[in-house]
């Protein structure tokens, strides 16, 4: 999932960055409204983590921009402005929650987890697939109730991949969620986490099959073929 954090506190935006990155969010930070605007034009997210006193454009100027211009993604407004006049304007402006400053990690994540819930139509803390199951809350996967180990980067396609089943999920689109535009990253590293994917779900007969072109889709294993390297989907 890819956030982009909108705060002019380079020390509060470090924190929090370094947070949501160490719970599997690519996180994007911009310090004004007005370059959070621009750079949503030209780029996707998942949602939006919004401080209310930032220069030039406030928080909740902004979150009223972003819904006048048709973006539905989750804002979540981070503030200390604890006046009830103040989270009544932010959320009747466009946010679907309000946070105050100062706040524990572990609330900030689960807030996030259920905006990102509801904006996807999920009813649950947990994203099935046939046997595949991935508990978001405490980031583990099953299968046939079998552990499966995932990395960080792992989990992140895995769970994109689940959010958007039975729908094909585009190859950029996995990209963005990897990772913003301050690191490096190419195409061809989504293939090695796809073929890494691949080896820990095909003993439980679910297949990453490739839509050329475009992505990847999860699908079930009809029949399996034996290779020299293993198991393969038969399609």
């Amino acid at each position: 999932m890819r956030l982009l954090l909108v705060e002019d506190d380079l020390m509060v935006a470090s924190g929090i960055k370094l947070g949501l990155c160490h719970a599997g969010y690519a996180v994007d930070w911009v310090s004004n409204g007005e370059r959070a605007l621009q750079v949503m034009q030209t780029e996707s997210f998942d949602a939006a983590v919004v401080d209310l006193g930032l220069p030039q454009m406030d928080g909740l100027t902004l979150t009223r921009n972003i819904r006048q211009s048709g973006q539905t993604l989750p804002v979540l407004i981070l503030t200390a402005r604890d006046a009830l006049q103040d989270r009544v304007q932010g959320l009747d402006g466009g946010a679907d929650d309000y946070m105050l400053k100062p706040f524990e990690l572990p609330e900030l994540l689960a807030r996030l987890r259920a905006l990102l819930r509801r904006s996807q139509v999920a009813t649950s803390a947990t994203l099935s697939f046939g046997p595949l199951e991935l508990d978001c809350a405490n980031r583990q996967a099953h299968a046939n109730g079998q552990l499966i180990d995932l990395g960080p980067r792992e989990w992140t396609v895995m769970e994109y991949l689940l959010t958007h089943a039975p729908k094909p999920s585009a190859k950029d689109k996995l990209l963005q969620a990897l990772t913003g535009w301050d690191k490096e990253i190419t195409p061809n590293t989504i293939e090695v986490y796809i073929s890494r994917l691949r080896t820990k779900l095909e003993p439980h007969r679910v297949a990453v099959r490739s839509i050329r072109g475009f992505g990847y889709r999860l699908e079930m294993m009809t029949a399996a073929v034996t290779t020299g390297t293993g198991t393969s989907p038969a399609f």
